[in-house]
């Protein structure tokens, strides 16, 4: 269960969430009251690696190739229809 973080926190002391995001710890960002969004560690003990999907790799020397932009939006679209 990710731990409750208001966003002046988080913003004010990132690396150090950072790091611990990196050791596997997540959080829900409280903003205005509510929450706002979670932060984990998508490349970590694989517990969450099954609900992501890489569709484009922007890094530097990426181990999957990147994509025309038509093609993206196109996929992008595509899955939108199929969640909705």
């Amino acid at each position: 269960m990710p731990k409750d973080v208001p966003i002046k926190e988080f913003r004010d002391n990132l690396a150090d969430y950072a790091n611990r995001i990196e050791a596997g710890e997540s959080f829900r960002v409280i903003r205005r009251s509510k929450p706002s969004f979670i932060v984990m560690h998508v490349n970590g003990d694989g517990e969450n690696d099954e609900q992501w999907e890489t569709i484009v790799d922007c890094t530097e020397n990426g181990k999957h190739p990147g994509m025309p932009a038509d093609d993206l939006l196109k996929l992008l679209q595509k899955i939108r229809r199929s969640d909705g």
